[in-house]
């Protein structure tokens, strides 16, 4: 198992820098997932790791060994592409066993070893088709297997399940996770798609703009984003501007003012005068009767009501016109449109966060 240590790495085409002056560490074993939308950087530092992209500044590291320069074909990555990009012409054996022929390996290691992963991504019995006879999930296995038989000391996944359908993309991202768990290699996955990420991983990269946003476990990403750009990326949350009114007591929260309430939050590691703008999952909300007393909870109108089985969706518009989203279990009764009701936020759930 590899670490990488990524230190002040910048990455320039021509007058503009995609990524400037990046720092991370990914631990051996780690399953690291860089995510992010469109443009934001991920894919360039994930080829600047392959080596397909030079830096222009500071240094990439495997293990200590400075690889900042080190060719591509010499840095031992084994590399999955959005396209599967398998040889048209060669057999799905030969596809998996291109790699360990460029290498001099004799034909009794190639054929032991390209069975052997054949068969642990579920291809054993398709050695002999070629990709053309194949399902785009199919061609995934089969690339996966073609990376992983050279036995890299780094996997990096570019995109791999964007071109798959919705339930065929959940079977193989649990595929891939089973697999990386069982080898133990590192591995560096790009995507976009935020439940993809939270599903998969390790620990998440939140880019943007060539840097990153925050980094940390799924749950901390999500149970705890320190800016309004994590808490709207990861999940549906509602960013609702505030005036604060206390800094954080001794319990960790802080005390705000939303209209005419004050409401106790989780302070979330936010100065004095860093946030003026508050994240609440839907989730986390309760709608209560109009006329309820409780603490933490503002006036607003139902607009629209959505029954999704498991939930019911809510649109509520709060009396300075914002409106947010609030999802209640499916069989909770349900408020009707039009009503006015409570909404209750939870102290320990809604949490200040940087703009």
């Amino acid at each position: 198992m590899t670490r990488i240590d990524i230190e002040r790495l910048t990455v320039s085409y021509g007058a503009a820098a995609v990524i400037d002056g990046l720092s991370v560490e990914i631990p051996a074993g780690c399953f690291f997932t860089l995510l992010g939308p469109s443009g934001c950087g991920k894919t360039t530092l994930l080829r600047t790791i392959a080596g397909f992209a030079q830096a222009t500044g500071g240094v990439l590291r495997f293990d200590g060994a400075d690889m900042t320069h080190v060719p591509a074909h010499e840095r031992g990555i084994g590399m999955v592409f959005q396209d599967y990009a398998l040889f048209p012409d060669k057999t799905v054996f030969d596809n998996v066993a291109y790699g360990l022929r460029a290498r001099k390996i004799d034909k009794k290691t190639i054929a032991t070893k390209v069975g052997a992963y054949l068969e642990r991504v579920g291809m054993g019995a398709y050695a002999a088709r070629y990709p053309a006879a194949l399902s785009g999930g199919q061609r995934q296995r089969v690339a996966l297997a073609r990376a992983l038989v050279v036995e890299p000391r780094v996997l990096l996944m570019d995109e791999p399940l964007s071109n798959l359908d919705a339930k065929l993309r959940i079977q193989i991202r649990e595929s891939i996770a089973d697999l990386q768990r069982e080898v133990g290699i590192t591995t560096v996955f790009v995507t976009h798609d935020q439940e993809e990420a939270l599903a998969v991983s390790d620990r998440i990269a939140l880019m943007n703009r060539g840097r990153i946003e925050q980094l940390g476990a799924p749950e901390e990403i999500y149970g705890r984003p320190l800016t309004a750009y994590v808490a709207d990326f990861i999940g549906a949350a509602n960013l609702i501007d505030v005036t604060l009114v206390e800094a954080a007591n001794a319990q960790g929260q802080a005390r705000v003012r939303l209209q005419d309430v004050e409401l106790l939050v989780a302070a979330n590691g936010q100065g004095v005068g860093n946030s003026t703008c508050i994240a609440a999952r839907p989730e986390d909300l309760r709608l209560a009767e109009a006329e309820a007393r409780a603490a933490n909870g503002v006036r607003g109108v139902v607009e629209r009501r959505r029954y999704l089985g498991n939930r019911v969706t809510y649109r509520v518009k709060l009396a300075n016109g914002q409106p947010i989203t609030v999802d209640e279990p499916g069989r909770s009764g349900g408020r009707r449109e039009g009503q006015t009701v409570t909404v209750m936020f939870d102290p320990a759930a809604t949490m200040l966060v940087a703009r």
